[in-house]
């Protein structure tokens, strides 16, 4: 059988003495600790270390990077148990069996680096992953899945990950946090995110409704603007208070509005009543960003903002299995302009952080990085998403380090629900700043040593200085 044997070398420089540049660099950061400040594994799986169930439940359904490429193929995403598709144990090992049979489309893509690394280096798995294999590799995972050291909490500790932030919605009580920090046995730091989008979305069905909840979640009445305001700003401290540092925000564009105060309640009370045309809820959601970005200037939380993804583009995708579940596909957006209104009030405020992460890579050496490279406030947001692959990591190294340079950058964001891919995800753009910092070592522009402290800088300093660590 064809033998599963990553190369040590994948990703590095091919010239031979480039390589090894890349490789003393690499030996020095490869096994630095992971931080994790954007991502969405579940805080329950850690704060109740509940064994992994399955490979299938595990490392294909809620991985959407592997079963969209799947369905591309002719899968039904049903048969992969995407969406909460009820499978039984016979159900897990057909997905399985899909899955192996189709190992040949993810040649070439982040994805292979990101699995042949969970299989290897995390199951032990020799045999390539193929029709004939996989009734095989399903009963080693699930044979180490049963245990005790391919439980959560040990996977954490083994994967090396010092930090590690979910996504989670304002009028949610954070009780999974609360048991985590209170837990003396766990060491490992996990925070809340605030992500208030469809609060902030007037034009959405059942806005109004939300908005009632975060009024209640917040012991405030939200019937006003002025209430609706006090509630997200009573939220977003009671998030911090409970460990966070970050905001989450992802809109259609980051176009963004300054209302006067009474323009801003006439707006918010036509949305209440449902008598908003479309033009005046898109201005007032495009207001609510500058709102936040003044709210995070009041209590400190780092703005992250990723536009540019057209929801659920298929709508009998998204009817069956819900969101998130791949049918999301990138979009152009316009930063410049569009973020004018927002720095013009908050950009060189002290204490005021915004990371801008795109699914549009044309707009890292056009927008984003001369952004970065002028106000204070802004930090270049590593690639993810589309993005976060080989080729594309490397025209974001060029395009932001010749504007902006190496310290404007956020570092790494893994932002992914499948949990073992983390230190894959990882370890892709470890060897990848290697590679890149190697070659200008090459062609003279840094000395080693240089490029040593730059590379230990992006896994370790930057994330901490972009979102506030």
């Amino acid at each position: 059988m064809p033998q599963l044997a990553p190369h040590p070398n994948r990703l590095l420089p091919a010239d031979p003495g480039t390589r090894d540049i890349a490789r003393r660099l690499y030996a020095e950061v490869s096994g630095l600790p992971i931080i994790s400040p954007h991502g969405h594994v579940p805080p329950e799986w850690l704060a109740q270390d509940i064994p992994f169930s399955d490979p299938t439940t595990l490392l294909i359904s809620p991985d959407h990077y592997v079963t969209r490429l799947m369905h591309s193929a002719g899968v039904d995403l049903a048969a992969l148990g995407v969406g909460g598709s009820e499978l039984d144990e016979a159900g897990k090992r057909a997905a399985w069996r899909l899955f192996c049979e189709h190992w040949p489309v993810y040649r070439g893509t982040a994805i292979r680096f990101w699995m042949e690394a969970e299989l290897h280096d995390i199951f032990g798995v020799t045999e390539r992953p193929s029709a004939e294999t996989a009734d095989a590799i399903y009963g080693q995972i699930a044979a180490a899945l049963a245990t005790p050291e391919f439980r959560p909490r040990a996977l954490f500790e083994r994967f090396g990950i010092e930090i590690i932030a979910t996504t989670d919605d304002p009028c949610d009580d954070l009780h999974h946090h609360d048991a985590l920090a209170a837990d003396e046995s766990f060491a490992g730091r996990v925070m809340p995110t605030f992500r208030p989008d469809r609060y902030l979305e007037p034009g959405r069905e059942g806005w109004s409704e939300l908005v009632d909840a975060l009024g209640e979640a917040a012991g405030v009445d939200t019937g006003t603007y002025a209430g609706f305001r006090e509630a997200l700003a009573t939220r977003r401290q009671y998030f911090k208070d409970h460990g966070a540092v970050s905001t989450d925000h992802s809109h259609a564009d980051v176009v963004t509005l300054v209302l006067d105060d009474a323009e801003a309640h006439r707006l918010f009370a036509r949305c209440r009543s449902g008598e908003a045309n479309a033009d005046e809820a898109t201005a007032l959601r495009r207001f609510l960003l500058v709102e936040m970005a003044r709210m995070a200037v009041d209590d400190g939380l780092v703005m992250t903002l990723h536009p540019a993804v057209a929801r659920n583009h298929s709508q009998a995708s998204f009817n069956r299995f819900g969101a998130d579940t791949g049918c999301d596909i990138p979009i152009a957006v316009e930063w410049t302009t569009g973020l004018q209104s927002l720095l013009a009030e908050v950009g060189l405020a002290p204490g005021f952080q915004v990371v801008l992460f795109t699914l549009d890579g044309d707009t890292f050496s056009r927008e984003i990085a001369p952004l970065a490279g002028f106000y204070p406030s802004v930090f270049a947001g590593a690639p993810w998403w589309f993005l976060d692959a080989p080729d594309a990591i490397r025209r974001f190294q060029g395009a932001v380090s010749d504007i902006a340079g190496f310290s404007r950058m956020s570092g790494f964001i893994d932002d992914t629900r499948a949990f073992c891919s983390i230190p894959a995800r990882h370890d892709l753009s470890r060897r990848l700043d290697c590679a890149f910092l190697a070659e200008l070592v090459a062609t003279h522009r840094l000395e080693e040593d240089e490029a040593l402290d730059t590379a230990r800088a992006l896994v370790a300093t930057n994330p901490r200085k972009a979102f506030k660590l």
